[in-house]
């Protein structure tokens, strides 16, 4: 009954079995083995398009070394201010890109508009200015929330009007794949992003993302800032025995429709209680929703794990469904919630 974040869950058995099966005799080492030449080839597969793709732990090593790669070390990359590299990195993506700026700027939802972007653009070809290099946004957002293939392609116009590249931080990308229903490439690289953070942990695997380049040229020197960062595994089949699991026969998409939907519920649920409140759409997996004090003390005393989302004393909480979040859970937490508002404010509500 733990709600915290998709991170609480284990390993997806699917996954857990494909581990196992990697575990049988030897083989080539740091990416050299067939599971991994198998990922790669499946991936340029799912995302109908030649990619570079290169296995890592950590979202976190995702992020910061794929934005490495397009910024120089006096370059500025645009985020949203509660980007999980922003709030939640540890100044990993200015260390591994050796000294590149964060512009943080706002957003409703979370989400980046052109428009805002532009607005902030510093001047380039300025000596005493950091320089435009990149744009990075996240596929779910930290709100939940999902950018349509239209918003992405408006922000990479700019980026390309500008000479910058587009990131995407898709540590929950295959939840925003399934809510959409659109095809991975037309949430990336048609249009218009240079390089994803392909996440699978938080979707049912151990410790594994992948950094797709879409066009491998862009990747060159990335296989020297994997390995200098501590993320060319020696048994990197490991690694990719996750990713291949992960992407078979639709698994990746299962587990998140799954996790859409059980948050789909919690959200309908909650929300028709009275003095609750969503602060963002429910797009994806995740829930922010203020309920009255009596409801989440009562939650907490049932044992249930949630996050108060933005202070020990904040009314909304951060709700996160996972792949193996069982319904019978989601309405234990609906019936705990409702049961602790007083019956006149149910019957008026």
């Amino acid at each position: 009954m733990n709600f915290r974040s998709d991170n609480v869950s284990g390993i997806a058995p699917e996954i857990l079995a494909a581990i196992a099966a990697a575990n049988t005799g030897a083989a080539a080492s740091y990416g050299a083995d067939a599971i991994t030449e198998r990922v790669v080839r499946r991936v340029a597969e799912l995302f109908e398009h030649e990619a570079a793709v290169f296995p890592v732990a950590t979202g976190t090593a995702a992020n910061a070394l794929a934005l490495a790669s397009l910024t120089p070390v006096w370059g500025a990359i645009y985020c949203h201010e509660v980007s999980h590299i922003q709030t939640d990195e540890c100044g990993a993506p200015e260390f591994f890109s050796g000294g590149a700026k964060l512009l943080p700027l706002p957003g409703a939802d979370a989400k980046l508009a052109p428009v805002t972007v532009a607005a902030a653009m510093i001047e380039q070809g300025v000596v005493h200015h950091v320089q435009p290099a990149a744009i990075s946004i996240s596929q779910a957002t930290e709100a939940g929330t999902l950018y349509r293939p239209e918003e992405i392609a408006a922000l990479s116009t700019l980026a390309r009007r500008h000479g910058l590249g587009l990131h995407m931080d898709g540590a929950r990308f295959a939840n925003a794949v399934a809510a959409l229903g659109c095809r991975p490439a037309e949430l990336t690289w048609r249009a218009g992003v240079d390089v994803l953070s392909l996440g699978a942990t938080k979707n049912g695997a151990l410790a594994a993302e992948a950094v797709v380049f879409f066009d491998p040229a862009k990747a060159a020197e990335f296989g020297f800032r994997r390995k200098r960062a501590g993320h060319l595994f020696s048994k990197m089949r490991f690694l990719s025995a996750q990713l291949e699991a992960y992407l078979a026969d639709g698994l990746w998409l299962r587990h998140a429709e799954h996790a859409n939907r059980m948050a789909a519920r919690l959200s309908a649920g909650l929300a028709g209680l009275p003095g609750a409140r969503l602060q963002h759409p429910t797009e994806a997996n995740e829930v922010f929703i203020e309920l009255p004090e009596a409801a989440i003390e009562a939650l907490a005393a049932a044992g249930f794990g949630f996050y108060r989302w933005g202070g020990p004393a904040s009314p909304c909480l951060r709700l996160v469904t996972a792949f193996d979040t069982r319904e019978a859970d989601v309405e234990a937490f609906i019936a705990s919630a409702r049961a602790a508002i007083p019956p006149a404010a149910r019957k008026n509500s």
